[in-house]
């Protein structure tokens, strides 16, 4: 005799069209969380970081879940969650045609420009 005891945890069941919690018993399906970027500022006034990345049901759940997983040390004062599918990205691929417009103003970059010798921490 084969018993198998499935346990569930909290957010395991996913949802159905409704928004309700789809309980139903069946093995066919295989909740899948949504993918979530993490972004973590570690003190006022700095930007925020990316620091990794997470599944979770919502919103609420991937925040509570960044906390938890990457500011146990308390290195954090705000926390960003963003679902994975509307971040948007360049081509690495393109980089080329991209980037090429700047490559060519050079005054753009600090090693355009000559500094006074008295100055020497910049």
């Amino acid at each position: 005799m084969n018993n198998l005891i499935i346990k569930y945890y909290y957010g395991d069941y996913g949802e159905a069209k409704n928004g309700a919690a789809d309980i139903s018993t069946s093995n066919n399906h295989k909740p899948e969380w949504p993918l979530w970027e993490v972004f973590i500022r570690s003190k006022q006034g700095l930007d925020h970081k990316h620091v990794g990345s997470l599944h979770a049901a919502d919103a609420a759940m991937a925040i509570e879940n960044a906390r938890d997983v990457y500011t146990r040390r308390m290195e954090g004062v705000s926390i960003w969650v963003v679902e994975s599918k509307y971040i948007h990205a360049s081509n690495p691929d393109e980089a080329d045609s991209l980037y090429d417009p700047a490559n060519d103003k050079a005054y753009r970059h600090p090693t355009f420009y000559e500094l006074p010798e008295e100055l020497k921490h910049i």
